[in-house]
């Protein structure tokens, strides 16, 4: 598998501890246990590497008088960004797309300071190249399907914004697998080709040759968190970037 992806050049970050998963592997207990659990002993912050396209939304929708017209605005944009049908966004799709890869990157740039501080950091999710699409924390826009000369534009500078994030290699990964049923099971508002199709592609991720961390998110929680906390101690020793 990670023969099939050549390393970017890296630049190694210490005490960066990522979590990923499918939808229902239990990433946000696992994320906030490690930080109850942690944040006793070490200094350590967490940041959500994810999209936060519902969070963006919601904060739009609370605006005065503009805000509920422009938060549908970007729910349905925000939704046709996952829909395998739209073969060539529009140029308010597409911009809607790169805006939330911008915040994407303007997370990970928050990131990276801490860490530069010396401060560890847990993360839920961790942008990679390997793979496009939103589903799985790659590009959003695919130059080939780009219609329009913006979106081409715009595509690109995504696909270069991509690379410089996957450049920074997490110290270690923490990857939580489990089968569609049973994430089909924890997450029931979740449409389960989206997950089959997440499960697909997320357990092929190698994260530019990160230290991977693989446990089975079926197994009984505190045996998954007792392995996650001892890896996770060991990548936060050294907090230095």
């Amino acid at each position: 598998m990670t023969n099939e992806h050549p390393k970017l050049q890296s630049k190694p970050l210490a005490g960066v501890v990522a979590v990923i998963g499918c939808d229902g592997s239990g990433k946000s207990t696992l994320t906030a246990d490690l930080m109850q659990h942690l944040g006793a002993a070490v200094q350590v912050q967490y940041v959500y590497l994810g999209q936060s396209s519902g969070n963006i939304a919601d904060w739009i929708r609370g605006l005065p008088l503009i805000g509920p017209p422009v938060g549908r605005f970007l729910v349905r944009k925000a939704q046709r960004t996952h829909d395998k049908k739209t073969r060539s966004p529009d140029a308010a799709t597409g911009s809607v797309m790169f805006l939330l890869s911008l915040w994407r990157a303007y997370k990970f740039r928050r990131m990276l300071a801490l860490c530069r501080r010396g401060i560890g950091v847990i993360t839920d999710r961790y942008p990679q190249a390997e793979v496009p699409g939103f589903y799985f924390d790659g590009t959003g826009l695919n130059p080939v399907r780009a219609g329009t000369w913006l979106v081409r534009k715009l595509a690109a500078l995504e696909h270069r914004l991509y690379q410089w994030m996957a450049k920074h290699v997490p110290t270690l990964v923490i990857r939580l697998n489990i089968d569609a049923d049973t994430a089909h099971a924890r997450k029931p508002d979740h449409k389960l080709a989206m997950l089959k199709e997440k499960l697909a592609v997320i357990p092929t991720l190698h994260f530019n040759h990160a230290d991977i961390l693989e446990l089975d998110g079926r197994a009984p929680y505190p045996q998954v968190l007792d392995m996650a906390l001892q890896a996770a101690r060991v990548a936060l020793i050294s907090r230095r970037c």
